[in-house]
């Protein structure tokens, strides 16, 4: 690890410097020699270079977007030319050119804060070995050997032997108890930002390899980040958990307002957009805009959730509009109500069962039950004390139970006694 960080040492001075301004800014408030200012100072560190990143970080999200779109089209090179490796690699660096994208954008904020991580490591293991380095003179070095984060030295490491961490003012349990949490923290805030991409913004309606090797990163990266943390010194598992957790929150905003098209996010966002754009009647701010602008240009090419939103806009008398403003549209709304009200006056009326069965016997030319207000007079029971021994024609057809069934009856079979 020293060679590897020793071949970045030439940013190990920018690095030293910028750590040493913010620690005289912290060490005003907390002290020159205290844990707080030393540990901020390597914060500020990141939230800086975090903050330089953000264009790069722009650019993964287009280029991880634009992969995921070219999956479908990679899938079927691969199989046309599985018998021809130089074939297949030629094919996909045309396909890449023809679309503008590079697969190598995705790492660039990776590889990009690389050299200030191992500059980093390269300071704060001279510290631990009581050398000078960039900016940090025998004064700045001796503070920072006394600065302690919850009672581990900034340069200690989980693999340090015991003597080396008495020479630091500290205990080795008190590393290993610091530097084992820090880890954890580190490898669960990894597993959480790349479940949160896989989970909610991965387009569900392409199935192809991306997403599996984006699954199988999920569990590798964090057993990655336990494996090597037992080697950082202090500093550097600040550094790489304030990243971490940068990261996880950059992401739950890109997730929020900017989500990928086709996944559980967008149709998160489009739902409380439609709700916002149908109460106020119009889009607020560019990315409002930006967004309905898209979905607009997509014409037939929308997929699910997109032609939901367009749909919702209809149906509350709005329209979408080329540059992303919505207007009101009157003849929409009257023109869906005018159908659905067409719909429901040609939609038959559902009969009852004795209906249906009223209708057929009339079909057939049968004489159907009548009802109670329907019997005529001579039907009606004699009062009593008189007998009526006359039976009016049709009157067992009459009292015929309703629902039984038609022609001969089936007869009742014996009793067994």
């Amino acid at each position: 690890m020293d060679t590897i960080a020793s071949l970045f040492s030439f940013i190990t001075t920018p690095v030293s410097w910028v750590i040493v301004q913010f620690h005289k800014v912290y060490g005003a408030i907390f002290g020159p020699d205290t844990g707080w200012a030393w540990g901020l100072s390597i914060v500020s560190l990141v939230i800086l270079i975090r903050i330089c990143l953000i264009p790069l970080f722009v650019k993964q999200i287009k280029a991880t977007r634009a992969m995921q779109t070219l999956q479908p089209e990679m899938k079927k090179i691969q199989e046309r030319y599985k018998n021809d490796r130089q074939r297949q690699s030629e094919e996909m660096m045309k396909l890449y050119k023809e679309t503008g994208t590079n697969p190598l954008s995705s790492c660039l904020p990776i590889l990009a804060q690389s050299p200030f991580f191992f500059a980093l490591y390269h300071v704060l293991n001279s510290i631990a070995s009581n050398d000078t380095i960039g900016v940090i003179n025998e004064r700045l070095l001796e503070s920072a050997q006394k600065a302690h984060i919850f009672g581990a030295p900034l340069a200690a490491k989980f693999t340090d032997s015991s003597d080396k961490v008495e020479a630091l003012n500290s205990s080795l349990t008190d590393v290993r108890v610091v530097t084992a949490i820090m880890i954890v923290l580190m490898s669960l805030s990894q597993f959480y930002t790349q479940r949160q991409l896989m989970t909610k913004n991965v387009d569900t309606t392409v199935k192809t390899p991306f997403m599996q090797q984006q699954k199988m990163l999920m569990y590798v990266f964090p057993v990655i980040f336990a494996v090597f943390g037992i080697n950082f010194p202090v500093g550097v598992l600040v550094y790489w958990l304030t990243t971490n957790v940068w990261t996880m929150g950059q992401q739950m905003y890109v997730i929020h307002n900017n989500p990928t098209p086709g996944s559980k996010a967008q149709a998160a966002y489009l739902e409380r957009l439609s709700k916002n754009v149908s109460k106020h009647g119009r889009t607020r701010g560019r990315g409002e805009r930006t967004i309905v602008k898209a979905i607009v240009a997509k014409g037939r090419d929308r997929n699910e959730y997109e032609r939901k939103f367009v749909n919702g806009l209809n149906k509350a008398g709005l329209a979408a509009q080329p540059d992303g403003t919505v207007i009101k549209s009157e003849s929409t709304a009257a023109a869906q109500a005018e159908d659905a009200a067409v719909a429901k006056r040609q939609q038959p009326k559902r009969q009852t069962k004795s209906q249906r069965q009223s209708g057929t016997a009339k079909a057939a030319g049968e004489p159907t039950s009548l009802t109670k207000s329907e019997e005529p007079e001579d039907a009606k029971p004699a009062a009593p004390g008189k007998k009526d021994n006359a039976k009016p024609a049709g009157s067992t057809r009459s009292r015929a139970q309703s629902g039984q069934r038609k022609g001969p009856q089936r007869p009742k079979s014996p009793s067994k006694k």
